[in-house]
């Protein structure tokens, strides 16, 4: 064995578990994937199995993968995408980084391995090309719509109507129209345009998006009898969804968090405050016998 301290070789073995798990994980997500995709992800595979038999030659243990590791990636691949679940595994890289400085003076090979990973894998994940994130565009337009609209109607309804089950019929029924109406603006929209995006798809991620939405804001409404504690649940909900969407693009487009956080809750809640005044205002006015 190359002689290291006792303290090298235990940090050595945590980082050649991490380099098998993770090959296991870009092996079994390349299998998902085709052409230039399967070829990065094969490559960056291939190159931590090759960071792990480097730790092996030193710490003489054959490590064994992180199965729930494995697993967690591959559910979170399946529901999010690929290139989230790869750039989250990425991000939670920082640890290691300082584990290969510690390191770095008795090992001669972990800076020139603490590179590869910052760098060469880094520009390898850059080249992914998943198609899910070709309409962002249109699901962050379904998202916005629907936090802004319905969020704001339906706290108009709350006030004007005051009976749950009424708002929430009103709700779904002007969200289920204003999903075919997004989806059906979106597909005529990217048709006219002639881009790279297929009409009919964007339109679907449109739909999706501006639906599940929809379902999150109205369900309260059906669950709980107090239709201003159903309100509440509502807007926790699209804050809900705000905060998710706006961590999934930061993710995947490595933009800031904060700033699309602050501006999606802002114009959503402030819509719908201006909407609780009409509410009130309309049921003041002109009175509805319910």
């Amino acid at each position: 064995m190359k002689g290291i301290s006792k303290s090298t070789k235990e940090t050595l073995l945590k980082l050649q578990q991490n380099e098998i798990t993770e090959h296991h994980i870009y092996k079994l997500l390349a299998r998902k994937m085709e052409g230039k995709n399967q070829k990065v992800l094969l490559k960056i595979a291939s190159d931590e199995k090759r960071h792990a038999e480097t730790w092996r030659a030193y710490t003489e243990t054959a490590a064994k993968p992180n199965m729930l590791k494995v697993l967690f990636y591959l559910v979170l691949a399946f529901l999010f995408g690929v290139t989230f679940a790869i750039k989250i595994m990425e991000r939670g890289e920082q640890s290691a980084e300082e584990a290969y400085q510690s390191i770095s003076k008795e090992i001669p090979e972990a800076e020139q391995i603490a590179k590869e990973e910052d760098e060469h894998e880094k520009a390898l994940i850059d080249m992914l090309d998943e198609e899910r994130l070709k309409y962002i565009g249109s699901m962050v337009l379904g998202l916005n719509d629907a936090l802004v609209e319905l969020s704001g109607a339906l706290a108009g309804f709350t006030f004007a109507l005051t009976e749950n089950r009424l708002v929430g019929v009103a709700g779904l029924i002007t969200g289920i129209a204003a999903t075919l109406s997004m989806g059906a603006s979106e597909y005529l929209s990217q048709r006219s345009e002639s881009g790279e995006l297929h009409p009919l798809k964007a339109a679907i991620y449109t739909g999706i998006a501006y639906l599940i939405t929809v379902t999150l804001l109205v369900a309260p409404y059906f669950i709980v009898p107090n239709v201003y504690l159903a309100l509440l649940w509502a807007l926790f909900d699209a804050f809900l969804v705000i905060l998710f969407f706006s961590y999934f693009v930061s993710v995947v487009k490595d933009t800031p968090f904060r700033p699309a956080l602050l501006e999606m809750t802002c114009i959503s809640f402030g819509v719908a405050a201006v909407s609780f005044g009409i509410g009130l205002l309309a049921r003041r006015f002109i009175p509805v016998d319910l």
